[in-house]
């Protein structure tokens, strides 16, 4: 009975710490910030993915208007083959699309159910998150870009591409896709839901229809072509159309436009975000 006793009594004493350690694996404690991206970007990927406005929004309007108006003459496209210059302008529209239209609406509902005050008490910081985001909104333009450069290679498109200006145009989408986001944050933290939701498609339709989308706006007046130059829209559609058109770089002017919407909206939005 003693030895039992004492045998017992120096396995529970052991080494110090070693009981105490295998009490708590696995070690509690909050993932790398990276793996916490990628966790939440690819949630944030699989719920695009599955929202059925948000599809119609990125995808499907895209590929129909670009079908549409390859085949049928409804609008004047000037010199070269229609689907030609369409394209530039139907992938400027799917960038929009994805990082300003569906991400305004969706952060703007996310705020309102709560979401975002609800992730604000885990581990995932507000760097994180808005990394998550980002990195959804650019898997998601690396799809409609396969989907519609598909497309419009199956209409017979032939893109004048160069190293160089592939380099550009990706710069450009970046550009693009840094002024959108921060403009659906600044819309999204700032306005009710329903507001939110009123005035990003009101965005959409109007840039759609002045942002060179469908044509080039040199067909505009002189007035109001200087006046639609200054939309991110145009400056990204113009942009694609010198690469992908006629094999060129895209203007300064297309950057500097680009870069002073993404600087402004995002100081806005960093100043005036309100997570609840």
């Amino acid at each position: 009975m003693t030895e039992h006793t004492t045998t017992s009594s120096t396995a529970d004493s052991g080494t110090p710490g070693t009981g105490d350690a295998a009490l708590f694996r696995p070690d509690p404690g909050a993932a790398p910030l990276w793996r916490m991206v990628l966790a939440q970007a690819g949630m944030e990927l699989r719920i695009m993915l599955r929202h059925g406005e948000q599809l119609l929004l990125t995808m499907v309007i895209p590929v129909l208007l670009l079908i549409g108006f390859t085949v049928t003459p409804v609008l004047d496209m000037g010199e070269g083959a229609r689907v030609d210059v369409l394209t530039p302008g139907v992938l400027a529209l799917a960038v929009m699309s994805t990082a300003f239209t569906g991400l305004a609406i969706g952060t703007g509902f996310e705020r309102r159910y709560g979401v975002l005050k609800r992730l604000g008490a885990t581990p995932l910081s507000r760097f994180g998150l808005l990394a998550a985001k980002t990195l959804a909104v650019l898997a998601i333009q690396a799809i409609q870009a396969v989907v519609l450069c598909t497309v419009a290679l199956a209409l017979g498109w032939s893109p004048a591409l160069t190293s160089a200006a592939v380099a550009g145009a990706l710069a450009l989408v970046l550009m693009a896709t840094a002024a959108f986001s921060s403009l659906a944050l600044l819309m999204a933290g700032t306005l009710r839901a329903e507001a939110t939701l009123a005035g990003a498609n009101l965005v959409y339709v109007l840039m759609l229809g002045l942002g060179g989308v469908l044509f080039p706006t040199s067909t505009f007046p002189g007035p109001m072509e200087q006046v639609v130059a200054a939309l991110p829209i145009t400056a990204l559609s113009s942009g694609l159309r010198s690469t992908l058109v006629e094999g060129s770089l895209p203007s300064l002017g297309a950057f500097v436009v680009l870069a002073v919407w993404a600087t402004v909206c995002a100081l806005l939005a960093a100043r005036l975000f309100r997570w609840e």
